[in-house]
């Protein structure tokens, strides 16, 4: 049973925004003042992810824990018990469809995607600065490695058989 009157709860769910919640502008902010530039809400990916940093190809999602399913079977459990849980189920339900929907898009387009729950930026904002930092090294180590790597293709290796790197 909802706690909240029907006023109550129209006026607490109207304030839910889809852009510039409080946990992508902290994971934002972290990203910003390690230097790291970015595209928010890029409208030309899939999904809109709230944060692509496009020089690199990776997307990331901030979800809330409740809109995105997690730790679904209880939550879903406790949606049923309330008097719109049917709603709920199937809207929560799409969006976890639409999430994978929109990383296998991503992926397809050989972004690299990287999903948050609000609750670990809030707690653990480091950690998920540090996880970007991975892939942005993951991501510059491969670009580099196609330019340089030793172990390139054998129609790129020079004829008289010397290595490609110049010998100092």
């Amino acid at each position: 049973m909802d706690p909240l009157t029907p006023e109550q709860r129209h006026k607490n769910m109207s304030a839910i925004r889809s852009k510039d919640t409080s946990i992508e502008v902290v994971l934002r902010k972290a990203l910003w003042h390690r230097g790291h530039r970015y595209r928010k809400n890029y409208k030309k990916l899939p999904g809109k992810p709230d944060i692509a940093i496009t020089k690199y190809r990776i997307a990331v999602f901030c979800d809330s824990e409740f809109f995105h399913g997690k730790d679904w079977d209880a939550l879903k459990a406790r949606l049923e018990k309330g008097s719109k849980g049917d709603y709920w189920i199937k809207k929560i339900t799409r969006n976890m469809e639409r999430d994978k929907e929109n990383e296998q898009a991503l992926r397809n387009l050989d972004w690299t995607v990287l999903r948050f729950w609000g609750k670990d930026i809030k707690k653990h904002t480091d950690e998920c600065v540090r996880e970007i930092e991975e892939a942005i090294f993951e991501q510059m180590v491969g670009t580099a490695c196609l330019d340089e790597c030793p172990d390139a293709p054998d129609d790129e290796i020079p004829p008289d058989g010397e290595s490609a790197f110049t010998k100092i």
